[in-house]
Order: structure tokens, then C-alpha cells, then sequence
């Protein structure tokens, strides 16, 4: 590997695009001497961390807007980005900037021991992620926050942010199966690896997702002597939908019921809107917040790409997994929506592809199933999806070549009152998201 003469943003991009994503290679052990070398940034940051199954984006961006309306300054590390790579870089609710982005690589970039890599000796170099990871520790402590929430890419023990010397938090959101070929192949053994980011003097915050999962997270914590609160669905209740809002109401730890507000149709964001009021509560002694801050904070807080409405009665939602399918389709059949529904469906070949496109063509919901080829080599063939669909004579089915295909003629064939929905891959959500940004539709 010889360095390069990297001077662009588009430049640094293209880099990192070019490192693998997964790998075995690099121990946790190197993660955490090269974040030493970097002068142990995460020491001068309190670090909220959140891992999970499904959810983790959200209650990282509901926690950021509830922690933002009581006046802190606040960091966001999250994965994975839609459209603009910058996206996983956030303070007080914007991007990093290209020219800090450049620079932050650079500063990684000219540490490595390039005459090392170019002999090919085994000298270390960061994953795709981890480099992502470094570049935030790098961008962050000059921001001066408040709190850094960061985000776990895959599982938790492993994970290049578990590398960090000590948290304020850690939250695990919703467990189910996915990813079973790299954190196992039960509920139990996934929840492990997620209760890997537990460590001393750190409280811990989980969903209440069942009793085999409970029972790893409660005693991994009993071992580090931490307390361990969960959420669960009996501390919110849903009150109504309005204007495609949804009005609820939180038990919370200090100021008992409050009502509140998500300017989103997704029934499923209650649970992480709930999750992540509790975690507000939880720090600097439950004085961090007031009822009317988290009010606020959960009426102005957006997430991309999680059940959005991106034109009139068009909503992309990040669904990628067999639970995240679930989830979505309870939302689709609460939706109201008074003409057809039609689904533009894609998903990647290391999901359960078979088992979430039966759960689709099996709800009855849709009156027609779109499926098209997306970009990423990940991308199942939609013709095998478009097999499964066939299965389902009572649902109308298409396949397209290219998603860009697939959404203009969607679109131009809507009946009057049918909603279009867009679900299955966050690789298909960026697509879309990235088209309508550019007029590519």
C-alpha cells in the first residue's frame, strides 16, 4: 500500500470508500493504541453510547434534540450516512464542514506508517469505520460539547467506539437476530456482544426486549456493579394521530406522565422517542432536563430516511432488517391512508431477504410490490425477489434494472389517494434521498 497525495474532500472520500468495511484484521487492542497515539481525545469528552439492533439512529437523534433544547452542545457520531458522508459528523445539529473533514483525515492519514504498509509488513491501518471513528475524536474535543453520543457501527465489544477510555451512558436499544455471522446466532448471544459496551461508572439504559436478552444485560451489569434501568413498552402510550403526527404520552422517572408529540407517522419511533427521554433523565443527577425541554426536543427532532415523507404522500423509511420490516408494516397498516399502497422494495443479500419479501407479500397491505436493482454490490438480485413475489398471486409485482427507473414510473402511475412507501435498505433510502436532492427524478 504506497501513500498518496490526497489534497480534496473528494479525494479523502474516494479513500475511504476504497477500505474494506469488514474485517477481522485489527484487534481492539490496536483500536485503542492508535487512539492513544491521537493524545486520548475521548478523555476530554462525556460519552453517551448507544448500540443495538434497531432504533440506534433515533434515539441518538431524539437524545441529541432533547439535549439540545435544554441548552447543551452536543456531538454526534452516527453510521450509516444517506447521501453525504459528513452526515455521521454532527454538532449543534450540523454536518462537519468539507475542509474540516479533509483536514481530520489528513491528520489521521500522515500518522500511519506508510513505509510499513508499502513493505506490506503487517503495519496497522484503520477499517472504513474505524478511520470514521478517529476522525470524529479528532473533530469533536474541538467543538468543546457538552456530550458526545456515539453510535456503534456493528454489535458492541468489538466495536472500533468501544475502544474509548469511559462513558457517562450506555443505552442499548432493541436485540434481535441480524448480523449473525459476525455476533451469533441467538437473541442471547447477540445481546453479549452488545453489552460489551458496559464498563464501570457507566449506567446502563436498555430496551426491555425479552427475557433472554434482559437477563445477559442485567447481569453483565450486576458484574460491573452499575445500576440498569429499563424502558419498556408500558412507559409510553399512544393518544392519537394528528396531521401525521403522533401524539403520546411518557412515564418518566422525575416528572411522572408527559405528553408529547413526533412529527412522524412511524408508530414505531415511540419506543426510541421513550428510551431516549429516560436517558436524558439519567444524566448530571436527573437535573439535565425539564418537561418542557423534552417536549420541545421531541417535537423538533428529524431523523432522515426513517419513515419520511420526502414528497406528498411519499415516505422512505430505513426498514433492513426482519424486526425493522415488522416494525414498518405495524406503521403501514395504522397509516390511514384512504387510496392503494404501493412498495418499492430492496434489500441487501446477507439479510433474510426471503423472510422479510414473504412478510411484505404476505400482509395484504400493498396493491402492488415494486423491486429494483440498486448500486451497491450487496444489493439482491431483484429477480430472485420478484421469484418470491410470484408466489403471492394476490399481489401485483414488478421488477426494474434500476431504482432511478422504478421511482419515476411509480410516481407517474399513481392512482388518486395511493400512497408510495420505500422500504427495505438504507442503500435504497440514500438512492432516493440522493435523486430528489439532485432533481433526479
Amino acid at each position: 500500500m504506497k501513500k498518496q497525495s490526497i489534497a480534496s474532500f473528494e479525494e479523502a472520500e474516494r479513500y475511504l470508500n476504497e477500505t474494506p468495511r469488514f474485517t477481522t484484521k485489527n484487534t481492539m487492542e490496536d483500536t485503542r493504541a492508535f487512539l492513544h497515539r491521537l493524545g486520548d481525545p475521548d478523555r476530554r469528552l462525556r460519552i453517551i453510547h448507544v448500540a443495538g439492533t434497531n432504533g440506534k439512529g433515533s434515539v441518538c437523534a431524539y437524545l441529541r434534540s432533547v439535549l439540545e433544547a435544554a441548552g447543551y452542545r452536543v456531538s454526534v457520531f452516527t453510521s450509516p450516512h444517506l447521501v453525504d458522508i459528513r452526515e455521521r459528523f454532527v454538532t449543534d445539529g450540523k454536518m462537519v464542514s468539507r475542509e474540516d473533514f479533509l483536514r481530520a483525515f489528513l491528520h489521521i492519514y500522515h500518522m500511519l506508517d506508510w513505509e510499513a504498509l508499502d513493505r506490506g509488513t503487517g503495519a496497522y491501518h484503520p477499517t472504513f469505520f474505524e478511520y470514521l471513528f478517529f476522525m470524529a475524536m479528532v473533530l469533536f474535543p474541538e467543538q468543546s460539547p457538552d456530550y458526545c453520543i456515539l453510535e456503534t457501527g456493528l454489535g458492541g465489544r468489538l466495536d472500533a467506539t468501544n475502544a474509548v477510555w469511559g462513558k457517562e451512558l450506555a443505552v442499548i436499544t432493541h436485540i434481535s437476530l441480524d448480523h449473525v455471522e459476525y455476533l451469533g446466532d441467538t437473541v442471547e448471544k447477540i445481546a453479549g456482544e452488545k453489552a460489551g459496551i458496559l464498563c464501570a461508572g457507566a449506567p446502563l439504559l436498555y430496551w426491555d426486549t425479552c427475557p433472554e436478552t434482559d437477563r445477559v444485560l442485567e447481569q453483565r451489569a450486576a458484574e460491573l456493579g452499575i445500576p440498569a434501568w429499563s424502558v419498556s413498552k408500558s412507559d409510553y402510550r399512544f393518544l392519537s394521530f394528528t396531521n401525521k403526527s403522533i401524539d403520546f404520552s411518557v412515564r418518566t422517572r422525575y416528572y411522572n406522565n408527559i405528553s408529547l408529540t413526533l412529527h412522524t407517522i412511524a408508530a414505531y419511533q415511540m419506543e426510541n422517542a421513550a428510551l431516549a427521554v429516560r436517558a436524558a433523565e439519567l444524566l448530571d443527577g436527573g437535573q439535565a432536563v425539564t418537561p418542557e425541554q423534552i417536549r420541545r426536543g421531541i417535537r423538533d427532532a428529524f431523523w432522515a430516511g426513517r419513515m419520511e415523507e420526502v414528497l406528498p404522500e411519499v415516505y422512505v423509511d430505513g426498514a433492513h432488517n426482519e424486526d425493522g420490516i415488522r416494525a414498518f408494516l405495524e406503521t403501514v397498516e395504522a397509516d390511514q391512508v384512504q387510496g392503494n399502497r404501493t412498495l418499492l422494495f430492496g434489500v441487501v443479500q446477507d439479510k433474510d431477504y426471503v423472510r422479510m419479501t414473504e412478510e411484505l407479500a404476505g400482509s395484504g397491505l400493498f396493491h402492488r410490490i415494486a423491486v429494483a436493482q440498486m448500486h451497491t454490490g450487496r444489493a439482491a438480485a431483484p429477480e430472485k425477489l420478484g421469484e418470491l413475489l410470484a408466489g403471492y398471486p394476490g399481489c401485483e409485482y414488478c421488477v426494474y434494472e434500476n431504482v432511478s427507473k422504478a421511482f419515476r414510473e411509480l410516481l407517474g402511475s399513481r392512482g388518486p389517494g395511493e400512497r408510495l412507501y420505500i422500504a427495505g435498505s438504507l442503500y435504497l433510502a440514500g438512492e432516493i434521498k440522493e435523486m430528489l436532492e439532485n432533481d433526479k427524478f
